[in-house]
């Protein structure tokens, strides 16, 4: 399947082409890398890169798993306002990371903000949103190729090249 000009091949195992036409399984990949990017924005911004959860009981665990997932649909609900504030800006060309330290710090203040000013730093949120708009990003490809083993010997040079 061509997809920009660019010949992209994916290895599936829905076979059927009446059903699984090749155009959707190609967008649906691409649908698939923005998840895997989330995962990613979850595990480093929101749980800071640590390898292991803090609770030590399962309910913890599933609570704190609930809690990560509250947060970062929160956080991306208010991006997606953030980027429909703007014009022609998808939620996900926000700088999820710089976005999400921003919100934060601005909802830990919220409790000392008097009641009338409450929608006043919503609406700020929403004119700090040109300063998350990242840069285009590039259609990247990395081909499979297969490379030479590392030799355990030097090998053997003929006459001619010595």
């Amino acid at each position: 399947r061509k997809v920009n000009g660019k010949e992209v091949q994916i290895l599936t195992s829905m076979t059927d082409p009446l059903r699984f036409p090749a155009a959707d399984i190609v967008d649906l990949y691409s649908h698939r890398w923005e998840i895997e990017l989330g995962y990613r924005e979850m595990k480093q911004s929101l749980l800071g890169n640590r390898l292991t959860l803090r609770s030590r009981t399962p309910e913890m665990v599933f609570q704190e798993l609930w809690g990560t997932l509250l947060a970062y649909n929160l956080i991306r609900f208010q991006m997606a306002r953030m980027a429909y504030s703007l014009e022609a800006v998808h939620p996900n060309q926000l700088s999820f990371h710089q976005a999400a330290h921003w919100i934060i710090k601005e909802l830990t203040v919220l409790p000392w903000v008097s009641p009338g000013r409450v929608p006043g730093v919503i609406q700020s949120m929403l004119e700090m949103a040109p300063a998350f708009v990242l840069p285009e990003r590039r259609e990247r490809s990395y081909p499979r190729s297969v490379r030479r083993r590392p030799q355990k010997y030097p090998t053997k040079r003929n006459a001619s090249q010595r």
